[in-house]
């Protein structure tokens, strides 16, 4: 119990010695509250630490402490903030309540002594003080400030440890560097040719169906009914989406019977009429029992499933490609269930069908050993391409489109697919200008169809609109792109808040999200779009003479290689570059120069109307964040009156311990300083992109080089403080998939 019971001092103490937090440091006296004893004080619970101090007489008080609850000094930029003019944040949120452990606290202001038996010393000999720091009143705590940190007692690590610990990452990482495949370093093959070998196990099959056990069972009109295997499984699709909105839905409930009863057998088809009258509630109660099971196992049980999932990983996760070992991306083929699509899908609630080997085309080397199918199956078909990057392939069954096995993003087909997407997009550069001029000049075309291509790329080229499919009517949602726009999409006004030839759009993009801009176009491309409409219904074709493949084969006659979508990819990439160039200053600290690329990255975002629904939590997130900020204002405060008081006091004084307590205090305001300043700009971050997404550009649309040019140029500065480290711009992921960019770029690179 001694242990215990000077748990106290041993904080006390390791203020006093820790020489970071020497002038730091503030003991509050405890103000003694009275209180009646209502009865003996409660056992304390077994198997719960408490902290708790010794009596030494029964008038002395024991002293608790409490969390710190100033977590916020652990709040870092991520690696997408937002960002906000003059870090202003908009609106005060709730201050948080500061939480209290009643578990922790006494029945009454003096606890009751403590059990002399060997278990209760055991259990106090574990227990350790907790530090939390509260500047207003006489409150009853010990608190150890270093610059707005809450220290806890935990045992510092080393030097050495510190040291060893680094030595070991730093190691790692060499290893993973050596391991790497520079394949950026070494000749390219002649066009056409993707690889010389390949070798895999093919596709992973999820597992076959297990039949419901006999106390589930499904109701119909209020009667259990025993269903076949094929319809068992069918109906515990449309039983696990019971708690979601698709299965409200009338489209998504029609489709669903309607293929359901396709797996049914004749007798259950005559019996099962309306879906109204099904019941699938115990199906449903035993899907949430495994799900809730599944959240409860035990790290014995997850770490044994997670053993067995590496298992499949190294058996069917990995291919060798011209001798090197490389990660497969998707090599788990979908399993069957029920097709959601995005939006109001008209085919959402469809039977997705179980694909069988019988169904999958195999890829690989002639030389190498073929894939074995699962026992009893067989493959539809071996193919020994090498021009395609593909290492199986089938088509599904709702919308009848090609899905395939590929590599993993940070492999040597999808790198160099990568860079020659960007590559092409900076050859665009050259030749731009001269692209322009000559669809300005076919504004004035007198064949109406080269004028409707005109438009619809100055749309392209100025909007960064996706050029669009044909698709069949009905097979999917209704998204268009430029050269599928209608009449109904765009309203055209000669005047509009003070501008002139204003177009406005409204459609639905890609994944259904939606494209509403206001945009003033010059005056032949608007006269240009007055004629198009004329005669036209709504659900007219507003380019009623052009579709991408028209494009397209124009764009490559002009530059080879060139699409609409090297269009996006180059607006995007020179966006970019531009905005960099406009809004970093090489004097910022590290905080304000990621602001400045997270604005530019904002920039392109918009441009590419990436956008996202804003996060359910956000309202309560930006209220915690900004309760964090006015707290770390209040230790701001706090710090300067104490590094003032500090100055006054050493102030004519030669005594080296008082100019030590100056410095200290000097750097912990600096410390809150700069703490204070990065919640900001994450405060910021968060309320300006909340309905922007900035990785879809990050990941597809902007050249990696500018990126990694841009950090080499940031971290150019001799101040190290000053260097930006790749990875608050590019997460691991990322920074494995663009290898190739981070070995070859240099700081001088230019789109």
């Amino acid at each position: 119990m001694a242990e215990d019971s000077n748990s106290v001092k041993a904080v006390e103490k390791e203020i006093k010695d820790d020489p970071g937090s020497s002038g730091d440091a503030l003991v509050v006296k405890p103000k003694k509250k009275k209180a009646k004893a209502k009865g003996k004080a409660k056992p304390q619970h077994e198997g719960k630490e408490k902290r708790h101090r010794k009596l030494k007489t029964p008038q002395e008080e024991s002293m608790d402490f409490e969390d710190s609850g100033d977590r916020s000094s652990q709040v870092n930029v991520k690696d997408e903030p937002e960002e906000d003019p003059d870090f202003v944040t908009k609106g005060k949120g709730k201050k948080r309540k500061r939480k209290v452990d009643n578990t922790d606290v006494p029945s009454s202001t003096s606890e009751a002594p403590l059990p002399k038996k060997k278990k209760a010393a055991e259990e106090g000999q574990k227990n350790s003080a907790t530090v939390k720091k509260k500047i207003k009143g006489k409150k009853e705590k010990v608190i150890k400030e270093e610059g707005g940190r809450s220290v806890s007692t935990k045992k510092k690590k080393t030097k050495e440890e510190i040291e060893a610990a680094r030595a070991l990452k730093i190691k790692k990482k060499e290893e993973e560097e050596k391991q790497r495949w520079r394949w950026w370093e070494e000749e390219k093959y002649e066009d056409g040719i993707k690889w010389r070998f390949l070798e895999h196990k093919g596709p992973y099959f999820p597992p076959e169906y297990q039949p419901l056990p006999d106390d589930v069972k499904f109701y119909y009109t209020g009667k259990p009914v025993k269903l076949s295997l094929t319809a068992e499984e069918v109906a515990l699709f449309f039983a696990q989406m019971l708690d979601h909105e698709y299965t409200t839905k009338e489209v998504f409930r029609n489709n669903f019977f309607r293929d359901w009863r396709k797996e049914m057998t004749l007798e259950e088809r005559q019996l099962i009429m309306d879906l109204n009258n099904c019941d699938f509630g115990e199906l449903h109660a035993m899907h949430k029992r495994k799900v809730e099971a599944k959240k409860n196992l035990s790290k014995e049980e997850k770490l044994v499933n997670k053993e067995a999932n590496q298992k499949i990983v190294d058996a069917y996760g990995y291919c060798v490609l011209d001798h090197h070992r490389e990660r497969i991306g998707n090599f788990k083929i979908e399993p069957p269930g029920l097709f959601q699509g995005r939006g109001n899908h008209p085919k959402q609630g469809m039977l997705k069908k179980r694909i069988q080997p019988e169904d999958v085309i195999i890829n690989c080397s002639k030389d190498s050993r073929i894939p074995e199918p699962p026992a009893g199956h067989h493959w539809k078909e071996v193919r020994h391409d090498n021009t395609v990057t593909w290492l199986a392939s089938w088509t599904e069954n709702v919308q009848g489109s090609c899905k395939y096995v590929m590599l993993n993003a940070n492999s040597k087909l999808k790198g160099e697919k990568d860079w020659e997407k960007y590559e092409v997009a900076r050859k665009l550069k050259t030749c731009v200008d001269a692209i322009r001029a000559q669809y300005q000049e076919d504004l004035k075309s007198k064949q109406m169809g080269t004028r409707q291509r005109a438009v619809a790329l100055y749309f392209i080229d100025k909007l960064a609109l996706r050029a669009g499919n044909e698709k069949e009517e009905g097979e999917t949602a209704d998204t268009v792109g430029c050269c599928s726009l209608r009449v109904e999409h765009i309203t055209l006004h000669d005047t509009l808040d003070g501008q002139k030839c204003v177009v406005e759009f409204d459609f639905l993009g890609k994944d259904c999200i939606r494209y509403y801009n206001k945009v003033p176009v010059i005056k032949r491309v608007f006269k240009n779009l007055k004629l198009f409409m004329e005669n036209k219904q709504e659900g007219d074709d507003l380019f009623d003479r052009l579709n991408t493949q028209i494009l397209n084969k124009h764009l490559s006659s002009l530059m080879p290689g060139l699409t609409a979508k090297v269009f996006r990819t180059y607006n995007a990439s020179i966006t970019l570059q531009q905005q960099l160039k406009e809004l970093s200053n090489m004097k910022d600290n590290v905080a304000e120069k990621l602001l400045s690329y997270n604005r530019a990255n904002r920039a392109v975002a918009i441009l590419c109307n990436h956008q996202r629904a804003p996060p359910k939590t956000f309202e309560q997130s930006m209220a915690n964040l900004q309760a964090k900020i006015d707290s770390r204002k209040e230790q701001l405060d706090f710090a300067k009156k104490e590094l003032k008081q500090a100055k006054k006091e050493a102030k004519g004084s030669s005594d080296n311990k008082l100019l030590m307590v100056v410095e200290k205090k000097k750097k912990a305001v600096q410390r809150c300083e700069e703490q204070l300043l990065k919640m900001e700009v994450q405060a910021t971050d968060r309320e300006e992109n909340k309905q922007i997404a900035l990785s879809t550009s990050k990941l597809n649309y902007l050249d990696p080089r500018i990126s990694v040019a841009c950090v080499s140029l940031f971290s150019a500065s001799r101040c190290k403080n000053m260097e930006v480290p790749l990875d608050k711009i590019y997460n691991k992921t990322l920074r494995d998939k663009f290898a190739w960019a981070i070995d070859m770029t240099e700081h001088d690179f230019v789109f």
